[in-house]
């Protein structure tokens, strides 16, 4: 292993302070919520496209195919990676399917999903916010992690921009949802401030995800093909089950197809430029 003057703990941190930077661009993002009151829904829905674009090719290029690579170098053959990946990635999507099962929370248009709760609406929404971000802090640590693997500088450089255009493609895509999550909160009844704290909280699970991906895969070096895969999973999941229904729902597929296409190529070539 490879870290010249980083150690361990170092990129350990670095994942943490990867996955906050990210989860905190769900504040920056609500912050035209305080001005824009009345965004129009079609561009609420483009900008969710986007997001779900940035999610689809930050999944594909920042944690698929480097978690093929990762595992073919850990495993020593393609089969035994690829079969991890598949695994890791059904795993993923099957465990946020049981969160979703498990944990009471409310969406804006889907309503109420889970058991039944005493809570009061908006904790049940913060809730689901927080299953939507826990994979995105995950996948940002598991990037930063993959660095434990680097045999050379240029691997471990790679390694870096891996994990660094992940976490800017989480951010990027964070903003969008940052503000849909302040505006029907303001149409809920909530103050401008209050809302864009919230909607700054949920992001906040994401370092506890960046936390946890980091330090498994960092320490735990043969686990890091399956965490990436894990990461893929969950985000996938996200993406199919909640955000593109979303942006359906009001009438705008259309341009929340474009939306989509825009953010993936976007965060395509940034992966590449930057990685």
């Amino acid at each position: 292993m490879f870290l010249g003057e980083w150690s361990p703990q170092q990129i350990v941190v670095l994942g943490i302070l990867a996955s906050l930077g990210a989860g905190l661009a769900t504040g920056a993002g609500a912050l035209p919520g305080l001005l824009l009151r009345n965004l129009s829904r079609k561009t609420l829905d483009t900008m969710l496209g986007f997001a779900a674009g940035v999610m689809l090719a930050a999944t594909s290029f920042s944690l698929v195919v480097p978690g093929i690579e990762y595992g073919q170098e850990i495993y020593g053959n393609l089969l035994a990676s690829v079969g991890v990946m598949v695994g890791g990635i059904l795993f993923g999507g099957m465990f946020l399917d049981r969160m979703d099962k498990w944990l009471p929370h409310e969406h804006f248009l889907k309503g109420h999903e889970g058991p039944s709760s005493s809570l009061r609406k908006t904790w049940l929404f913060v809730i689901a916010i927080t299953l939507h971000n826990f994979p995105e802090g995950l996948a940002v640590g598991v990037g930063f992690g993959g660095a434990g693997m680097a045999e050379t500088a240029e691997a471990l450089r790679e390694a870096i921009g891996h994990g660094r255009s992940l976490a800017i493609g989480i951010g990027l895509q964070n903003m969008p949802e940052g503000l849909a999550v302040m505006l029907p909160l303001m149409r809920e009844g909530y103050s401008p401030w209050r809302a864009l704290w919230i909607a700054t909280a949920t992001g906040l699970v994401e370092p506890i995800g960046g936390l946890l991906g980091a330090a498994l895969v960092g320490f735990f070096a043969p686990l890091l093909p399956f965490g990436m895969a894990f990461a893929a999973g969950a985000m996938l999941f996200v993406i199919s089950d909640e955000i593109i229904p979303e942006t359906h729902r009001g009438g705008n597929a259309r341009l929340a197809t474009f939306g989509i296409m825009i953010g993936f190529v976007i965060m395509m070539a940034m992966d590449n430029l930057l990685g």
